[in-house]
Order: C-alpha cells, then structure tokens, then sequence
C-alpha cells in the first residue's frame, strides 16, 4: 500500500467544497481515510488522511488548482495511517460558561492532569457580542477513573464558579 497524507485545505465557507475536493482525489485514484469536515466562524476546514498517492509532491500537485479556484489554504504531511485502530471513549465532558481567554487551556489542562485522553474536543460560541457564552464537549477516555476526572472538575468549579460543567459515562454498545 502506498502511504497515507494528511490533507488540511481551509478557506471561507462556500457551497461544494466537498463536492469538488474528493471528486477530483476520486478522479486521480485516491483513497479517503479518516475524515473531520466543518465550519468554523464562517469558515470551512477539512482534514482527511489520504492514500493513493506516492508522495506529498504528486498530491499537491493534484489538490493545487482546487485550492486555487476554491480560494482554499492547502497543506499537505506524510503520516502513518493507522486505520482501524480507533479508541472508543468512555466519558463526555460539558462545559458551560462566559466565554473568556483561557477556559480551554484551564479545563483541558486540568482534565489532562487528571488523566483524560480527549479524543474529541467541539466547542462553540453563543450568546450576543455583548454577553458571549462558551460551550465545550469533550469526550476521551479516563485512563486514572471516574474520581480523578471528578476532582479535576470541582477544582475547576472551586477557582471558576461561573462554569457549569457535567461529567456522564459514554456506554458503547456493539452488536
């Protein structure tokens, strides 16, 4: 197997970025991976692993003309695949609260410590200009357990009182 990219390509938002970016890898034999693709602010962001292909050069001469026309940031790396090899998370982390500088640094650091392995991190603002609010979803695994992540957060409420934050258990069922 030829090895595996990764493909960030990030511009404003517009309708058929997906469209046209993996029918053009399809067209030039390329394989999809992994895939995270969606608007940030306005703003449209993909990163996908991408096979196929035997070098980061060929492939960005392939996505080049695409990222032009799309008015895209195009940025290419060599990366190990490791397809297949996915982590399951077992707690889901919510953080609520005013938006201010330093709350995802705090939070994730804190959990961090406690030993979470985050494997997905969304975050969004809301609110108006005026009073802005912050909303984060975390979910990993608890590698220390259920108490550690527990401390970790009321330490978080004791110096931050104006979060609220929920801690709820992730159950996988596989049939």
């Amino acid at each position: 197997m030829l090895p595996w990219f990764m493909v960030t390509l990030v511009g404003q938002d517009q309708a058929g970025i997906v469209a046209q970016v993996t029918n053009l890898l399809y067209q030039n034999g390329c394989h999809l991976g992994e895939a995270s693709m969606l608007r940030l602010g306005g703003n449209f962001t993909i990163m996908m692993m991408v096979g196929g292909m035997d070098s980061t050069e060929v492939l960005m001469q392939i996505l080049r003309p695409i990222a032009q026309k799309l008015h895209l940031h195009l940025h290419v790396d060599k990366i190990e695949g490791q397809l297949h090899q996915h982590q399951l998370p077992d707690v889901r982390v919510t953080v609520y609260g005013a938006d201010r500088v330093g709350i995802v640094a705090q939070v994730t650091s804190a959990l961090a410590a406690a030993g979470l392995n985050i494997l997905d991190l969304e975050s969004d603002v809301g609110g108006i200009n005026e009073a802005p609010f912050y909303v984060m979803h975390i979910e990993g695994i608890a590698t220390q357990g259920w108490s550690a992540l527990e401390t970790a957060l009321q330490t978080i409420l004791r110096e931050q009182p104006d979060l609220e934050v929920q801690l709820a258990p992730i159950e996988m069922v596989v049939m």
